[in-house]
C-alpha cells in the first residue's frame, strides 16, 4: 500500500506536466491566431481605405467630367453663333481674295497677309513653299504664323497634309535639295497648328482625319531610325513626331516605351520636357527620366525636366548645373583644342547660360565665368581661322540663339533640324579645351599653365551679375 503512493504522485506530476504542455501549446496557438487576425484586420482596413480613396477620386473625376460636359452643352448655342460669324468672316475674306487676286502679286504682300491668305485657302503646298522662301526671316515667320493660323477652316487637316507630303518625300528615297529647310518649315507649321494643351484636353479633330494621321505617323515611325545616310531622324524631327502624336490625341496608338525612348534620347531639345508633360507623364515617370539623365551625365537636360515636372525640391537645379560643368571638365586631356572642340565647347557654354536664363537662376548662379570663357573661345576661334581655315567638311556653325537647349553637346543650329544629329546628342561632349591663353598667346592675362578646371571656377558663390557680351546680344 505504501509503495503505491510514490507511483500515484509520480503519475500525478506526469499528467500535470502533460496538461501544462498542452495548455502552453493552446496559449501559443491562440496568440498566433490573434496576431493573424490582427494582421488580417490591418490589411483589410488598409485596402478598404485605398478603395474608399479611389472611389472618392473617381467620384470627383465623374463630377468634374459631368460639370465640364454641362458647361460644354450650355456653351453650344454661343459657339454656334460665334462659328457662324466666323464662317461669314472667312467667306468675305475669300471673296476679297478672289476679287483682288488677279490685280496683286501675293509675294508683294506683307508676310502676315500672305500667310493668312494661304491658311485661308488651305493651301499646304503653297504654305510650305512660302515658308521655305522666307527661311532667312524665321524670326518674323514665328511672330506672324500663330496669328495667321486663325484663318484656317480646318487647321489640323492643313497640318496633316503638309506632314503627309514631307513623309512621302522621305519614304520615296528621292534626294531633295533643302530637305533640312523643308523639315524646319513643317516643324514651324506643327508648332503653330497643334499647340500643346494640358494633358487630357484635345483639339476637335474628325475621326477620318485622325485615321489618316495614324497611317501617316505609322509610316513616319518606320523611317525615324533610318540613320544619317537615309535621311534619318534628328532631334527636331523627333520633336515634330511627338507633337503630332500629342496634337492628334494618338498616344494610345503607340508603344509607351517607344515614346519614352524618344523623349530620353532627344531630351536636349528645350521643348522636350513640355512634350513629356503633355504626353501625360506624372511625377513617377518624370522622376525616372530625370534619374536616367543624371546617371548619363546629362545634368543640364535634367534641369529642364526638373522645372517642368515641379520636382525642383527633389532635384535642385543649382547642384545639377554644377555637376554638369564638372562632368564636362573631368576627362580633359587635350593640350591644343581642334576647331570642332572649340565649336563644341561654345555650344555647351551657350547651353548652360541659356538654361540659367530660361529658369531665371542668375541670382543663384553666376554667369561671369561662363561669359568670360565664351569670350576666350571667340578669340580662340578667330585665331584658329587666321592660322589655318578649317576643312569645309568639319565646319559647323554655332547658333548663338541656341534653341536646342537641354543637354546634347552638338552645335545647336546644326542639330536643330540636321540629319546627322541622331547619334551626336546621345554622347557626353568631347574633351575640354585649355585656357584661351594657351592658344592665343596669353590674352586676357590668363596663365599658360592654368588648368582647364580653373576656367569655370567660382560657382560656389550664391549670387553674381550677368555681364553683357556676345551671348546677350545673340540671345
Amino acid at each position: 500500500m505504501t509503495a503505491e503512493y510514490p507511483d500515484r504522485i509520480k503519475n500525478f506530476f506526469t499528467e500535470l506536466e502533460t496538461r501544462r504542455t498542452l495548455l502552453t501549446t493552446i496559449t501559443e496557438t491562440h496568440n498566433k491566431l490573434i496576431n493573424n487576425f490582427i494582421s488580417l484586420d490591418e490589411i483589410l482596413t488598409k485596402k478598404s481605405q485605398i478603395l474608399d480613396a479611389r472611389i472618392e477620386k473617381y467620384k470627383k473625376q465623374t463630377d468634374k467630367t459631368l460639370a465640364a460636359l454641362t458647361v460644354r452643352d450650355n456653351g453650344i448655342p454661343e459657339k454656334e453663333v460665334a462659328l457662324a460669324a466666323r464662317v461669314e468672316q472667312l467667306k468675305e475674306s475669300a471673296i476679297r481674295d478672289i476679287e483682288t487676286g488677279n490685280n496683286s502679286d501675293p509675294e508683294e504682300k506683307p508676310m502676315l497677309d500672305s500667310l493668312r491668305m494661304r491658311f485661308r485657302r488651305m493651301d499646304s503646298k503653297g504654305l510650305i513653299k512660302y515658308l521655305l522662301a522666307k527661311r532667312k526671316e524665321s524670326v518674323q515667320v514665328r511672330a506672324d504664323i500663330n496669328t495667321a493660323t486663325e484663318e484656317a477652316v480646318d487647321l489640323p487637316e492643313l497640318v496633316l497634309e503638309a506632314v503627309e507630303d514631307f513623309v512621302e518625300l522621305k519614304v520615296s528615297g528621292t534626294k531633295v535639295v533643302g530637305m533640312a529647310d523643308r523639315r524646319w518649315a513643317c516643324g514651324i507649321l506643327i508648332q503653330a497648328g497643334l499647340p500643346l494643351l494640358p494633358y487630357g484636353e484635345s483639339l476637335a479633330i474628325g475621326r477620318s482625319t485622325k485615321d489618316r494621321a495614324i497611317r501617316v505617323l505609322e509610316i513616319w515611325k518606320g523611317i525615324l531610325g533610318g540613320g544619317e545616310g537615309s535621311g534619318g531622324v534628328g532631334s527636331g524631327e523627333a520633336t515634330m513626331f511627338l507633337q503630332m502624336v500629342i496634337g492628334f490625341g494618338l498616344k494610345h496608338k503607340f508603344d509607351d516605351e517607344y515614346l519614352r525612348q524618344l523623349v530620353v534620347e532627344f531630351a536636349g531639345r528645350r521643348e522636350m520636357a513640355k512634350l513629356a508633360v503633355a504626353l501625360g507623364y506624372g511625377d513617377d515617370e518624370m522622376r525616372e527620366i530625370i534619374k536616367e539623365l543624371v546617371k548619363a551625365e546629362r545634368d543640364i537636360e535634367a534641369v529642364y525636366f526638373s522645372f517642368e515636372s515641379g520636382l525642383t525640391e527633389e532635384f535642385p537645379p543649382i547642384p545639377l548645373l554644377k555637376s554638369g560643368i564638372k562632368n564636362y571638365q573631368k576627362n580633359t586631356s587635350k593640350e591644343v583644342p581642334s576647331w570642332d572642340d572649340i565649336l563644341n565647347e561654345m555650344s555647351v557654354v551657350l547651353k548652360i547660360i541659356k538654361c540659367i536664363e530660361d529658369h531665371k537662376l542668375e541670382s543663384q548662379f553666376s554667369r561671369d565665368d561662363l561669359q568670360n570663357r565664351y569670350n576666350e573661345l571667340e578669340k580662340m576661334k578667330a585665331a584658329s581661322k587666321k592660322a589655318a581655315p578649317p576643312p569645309a567638311s568639319t565646319i559647323k556653325p554655332v547658333d548663338k540663339r541656341h534653341r536646342s537647349g537641354g543637354g546634347s553637346s552638338r552645335p545647336p543650329k546644326s542639330a536643330r533640324w540636321a540629319k546627322s544629329s541622331h547619334r551626336k546628342g546621345r554622347r557626353p561632349p568631347p574633351g575640354r579645351q585649355p585656357s584661351a591663353a594657351r592658344s592665343t598667346g596669353g590674352s586676357n592675362g590668363a596663365s599658360a599653365a592654368s588648368p582647364v578646371q580653373d576656367l569655370y571656377g567660382g560657382y560656389d558663390n550664391s549670387a553674381g551679375g550677368a555681364p553683357v557680351g556676345p551671348i546677350d546680344q545673340a540671345s
